[in-house]
């Protein structure tokens, strides 16, 4: 392992950390300044994709999980006729390649949305430091407890009869994710496209279409193309519970 330098600019190295997303992994935990260095030495890679560009394929051998240290990516898997099924859509801050633990190989894809940097920690070094950094491994479960409840999610959102609904919980999780990232959560840029988000949701593209068309006339969003603004917050929530009666009468007053 390299050695620990002797004077460490911790201010320097936190704000390296944060922009590589890693502040997701220790900022929050009260790591200090030698164990900083340690996951900073842990990343091998921080690597730019281009929009389309493959961080991983199906079949592919696990090594690393990634970290998305800007832009964002979408996860998802594909049959042998070429089907397509989205799994997720990656933010900053989002750590991924938890697919591959089981088997040792990737059994889904990832593919950036947009231009995206990503930071790899190969796995092996990761298992040291979180060996020698409990705090680091506490951290990390919790991060993977939280992928697991946004695929919990998905499964619920599927389940929902009315697609207006199913809409109106993507979007907002969306907003929640922005602020958790200290970004503006009425201020979404949907990198994904319609077709993305109708096949996560398991819709129709006409019928995505349709509801953000809907959702303007009702106030609740202001669409441009690839940019929407949440006009009023508490009217998409309640949106996320089928009140399109609420949301129906106070557009009409």
């Amino acid at each position: 392992m390299e050695p620990i330098p002797d004077v460490l600019d911790l201010n320097q190295l936190r704000r390296s950390c944060s922009s590589c997303a890693l502040s997701e992994l220790c900022l929050p935990a009260g790591i200090d300044g030698a164990d900083l260095a340690k996951l900073d030495m842990a990343v091998r890679d921080k690597r730019t994709l281009e929009r389309g560009g493959a961080l991983y394929r199906d079949g592919d051998p696990f090594h690393a999980l990634y970290v998305v240290r800007s832009g964002s990516l979408k996860t998802f898997v594909q049959d042998h006729t070429g089907a397509v099924q989205i799994l997720g859509f990656h933010l900053p801050g989002d750590i991924i390649g938890f697919d591959a633990l089981a088997t040792d190989q990737h059994v889904s894809q990832a593919e950036a949305l947009e231009r995206s940097s990503i930071c790899e920690l190969p796995y092996d070094r990761l298992q040291q430091v979180t060996a020698e950094v409990p705090a680091l491994q506490r951290q990390l479960m919790r991060v993977i407890s939280r992928e697991v409840i946004e695929e919990h999610r998905h499964t619920v959102v599927l389940g929902r009869q009315q697609a207006q609904e199913q809409l109106a919980i993507f979007l907002k999780s969306l907003s929640d994710r922005y602020q958790r990232l200290q970004r503006d959560g009425t201020m979404l840029t949907l990198s994904m496209s319609r077709y993305d988000i109708a096949n996560y949701l398991g819709l129709v593209v006409e019928t995505v279409s349709r509801l953000f068309s809907r959702m303007e006339e009702m106030g609740v969003l202001e669409v441009n193309r690839k940019a929407v603004r949440i006009r009023q917050p508490e009217l998409l929530a309640s949106l996320c519970h089928g009140s399109s009666t609420a949301a129906k009468s106070r557009d009409a007053r």
